[in-house]
């Protein structure tokens, strides 16, 4: 059922923020993020109404002889129509996470399986430059530790874009790949695992910190293969003292890796907060696609038979190659579908 009320109150906010906006009224950065939320939502409101009144046309040339006809043609096809519009005007109406357009931190940490499992943070890594480099994002590398096999011992990326965190938040859990590695000469499949973290940027306005909470220490900035490797004492490692979150940054600058290192640290203290207020809002989070739990094996990467199957969705494709080159947009968009089924579901419930 359409809330056609709360469909008025959405089109005359508009309305208010179009007048504000042209008359150069308030704050206009806050009014334009307004409006481009709102802009989408009323074109979906409009294009269900302008059925609605198609069908109501229709309806009324049934009593009408000469245009009966052309009535009975239309009506099936517009009556058709009609619940993928009001199901699409539902959607927009769903409340949006505050997060959804701000960039993201990546995280990615080899778990179980030794060198394996570096190899295969790395190939995650892979996966998401070229997923993002697809989507025009911009991939900045934070803090990058390499294997002496070429993998990735730790690795956090900012990424930034349009809708980088609404694209990227289901990926957050452990990676589970089953495949022989290049060292087994047996031909043995081998079970190893990564987790990815991938949390939004937070701003100075969401994170207030204390700098009687923090330990900041210097050291020499090194790397395996040569990574970030100088003769001064560069490096910066920040904890948070009441939390123990650590975070490290070894840049060739002190200064940007002081930045750095408090842009990584507001970041996981805004996911903090979020995780808690979502777990005091929701006693069922488990069942939810994204709660946030990075302990919990969401995909597995079978590389002999080619397949990929997410867990949490009972999603299985048979096309494991073009995902690990970057081809991610199958699995996001029924990520958001079923997240958005859930949502829909408990606001009717």
């Amino acid at each position: 059922m359409i809330p056609t009320e709360r469909l008025q109150q959405i089109k005359e906010r508009l309305e208010y923020v179009e007048a504000r906006m042209s008359a150069g009224e308030g704050d206009i950065a806050a009014l334009g993020r307004e409006y481009a939320e709102l802009r989408p939502v009323v074109s979906q409101i409009a294009e269900w109404e302008r059925l609605v009144a198609e069908i109501a046309e229709a309806e009324a040339l049934l009593a009408d002889p000469e245009m009966k006809a052309l009535a009975e043609e239309e009506l099936p096809d517009l009556r058709a129509r009609l619940p993928e519009a009001e199901h699409a005007v539902q959607l927009a109406l769903l409340p949006r996470d505050a997060a959804d357009a701000r960039p993201a931190m990546l995280e990615i940490r080899p778990g179980t399986g030794g060198d394996e499992a570096a190899l295969f943070a790395g190939d995650l890594a892979r996966m998401y430059q070229r997923y993002a480099e697809a989507k025009g994002w911009r991939w900045e590398v934070v803090e990058e530790q390499l294997s002496e096999l070429g993998g990735v011992r730790e690795l956090v990326v900012r990424i930034a874009g349009e809708g980088v965190f609404a694209r990227l938040k289901y990926e957050s859990g452990v990676h589970r790949v089953q495949r022989v590695p290049e060292t087994e000469s047996g031909g043995r499949i081998h079970t190893s695992a990564a987790t990815v973290a991938v949390l939004p940027e937070a701003e100075e306005v969401d994170i207030r910190i204390d700098a009687n909470d923090l330990r900041i220490d210097t050291m020499r900035s090194s790397g395996a293969g040569g990574q970030h490797v100088n003769t001064t004492d560069s490096a910066v490692r920040i904890t948070h003292i009441p939390t123990g979150i650590v975070v490290t940054s070894s840049e060739k600058s002190q200064h940007r890796n002081r930045e750095i290192a408090m842009q990584v640290l507001r970041a996981r203290l805004f996911d903090q907060q979020r995780q808690q207020a979502d777990a005091e809002r929701s006693a069922d989070r488990k069942a939810q696609v994204g709660s946030g739990d990075r302990s919990e094996r969401i995909r597995t990467y079978n590389f002999p038979q080619g397949r990929l199957t997410d867990h949490r969705i009972g999603l299985t494709l048979y096309r494991l190659e073009q995902v690990m080159a970057g081809d991610l947009d199958e699995i996001v968009d029924a990520l958001t579908a079923h997240a958005q089924a859930a949502q829909l579901a408990e606001m009717e419930g």
